[in-house]
C-alpha cells in the first residue's frame, strides 16, 4: 500500500493532500496518483464492509478523494489511459430529496473507475431516460429512502422500457429500507442498501455491458 493510499484508508486528510501535491510537483503521472487514490477508498471500502469503519468514515473518505480529484483531475485531460471502466447514470428518484446515500454512492462509483452522471434528487422517469439516451450509459442507478420511492422506481423502468432501451440498461436501486422484494417489484436487475456492496454490483455490470 503507498503513503497516500494510506493516508486516504486512515482518513489522514491534510497527509493525502500534501502528498497529492508532492507526487505533482514531482511529476509523477496523474493516473497513477487516481490509482493510489482509488486503493485508499478500496481499503476504506472493505473496512466498511467489516464494520471496522461506518457511515460518518465513508463520508470522510469520500470529500477527501473529492479534493484529491479536484487537484488531479484537470493534468488527466487529454490523457488517452484515463478511461473510464463504465457510464452509468445515477439519481434519487421522483417524490423524494434524500442524498446523502446517493452521494457516498457516487463518490465511490468514480473512485472505482465510472463516470458517473449524477442527476440529483427528486427525479422524473423522463430524466432518467433522457441521460440514458445522451451518454449511452449502460447502468442506471436510482437511490431512495421513503416507501413511495418504490413507485417512482418502479415508473423510471418502465420508461426506460417504452424507451426500447431495457435490453441495453441494467438497473440497480438502492436506499436504506430496499429489499430484494423490492428490488423484484420494480423490476430492477439487482438491489442493495450497501454503498460498496453496490460499487461491486456495478462493476459486475459493467463487466457484462462491455
Amino acid at each position: 500500500m503507498s503513503e497516500l493510499a494510506d493516508a486516504i484508508a486512515e482518513l489522514n486528510e491534510d497527509e493525502a493532500k500534501r502528498l497529492v501535491r508532492e507526487k505533482i510537483d514531482a511529476g509523477v503521472e496523474p493516473l497513477s496518483i487516481v490509482d493510489e487514490c482509488r486503493e485508499g477508498m478500496d481499503i476504506v471500502g472493505g473496512r466498511y464492509k467489516n464494520k471496522e469503519y461506518f457511515l460518518s468514515e465513508l463520508i470522510v473518505s469520500g470529500e477527501i478523494f473529492k479534493e484529491a480529484m479536484v487537484v488531479v483531475e484537470p493534468l488527466l485531460k487529454g490523457d488517452k489511459q484515463a478511461e473510464s471502466l463504465s457510464k452509468m447514470v445515477l439519481g434519487t428518484v421522483k417524490g423524494d430529496i434524500h442524498n446523502i446515500g446517493k452521494d457516498i454512492v457516487g463518490t465511490l462509483l468514480i473512485a472505482a473507475g465510472f463516470e458517473v452522471y449524477d442527476l440529483g434528487i427528486d427525479i422524473a422517469p423522463s430524466i432518467f431516460v433522457d441521460k440514458l439516451v445522451e451518454t449511452g450509459a449502460p447502468i442506471l442507478g436510482m437511490s431512495g429512502l421513503l416507501t413511495p420511492s418504490f413507485e417512482s422506481m418502479k415508473e423510471t423502468v418502465k420508461a426506460v422500457e417504452e424507451a426500447g432501451l431495457r435490453d441495453k440498461v441494467k438497473i440497480i436501486v438502492g436506499g436504506g429500507i430496499v429489499t430484494e422484494q423490492v428490488g423484484k417489484y420494480v423490476g430492477a436487475d439487482a438491489f442493495t442498501s450497501d454503498g460498496p456492496e453496490g460499487v461491486g454490483i456495478c462493476k459486475k455490470f459493467a463487466r457484462e455491458t462491455k
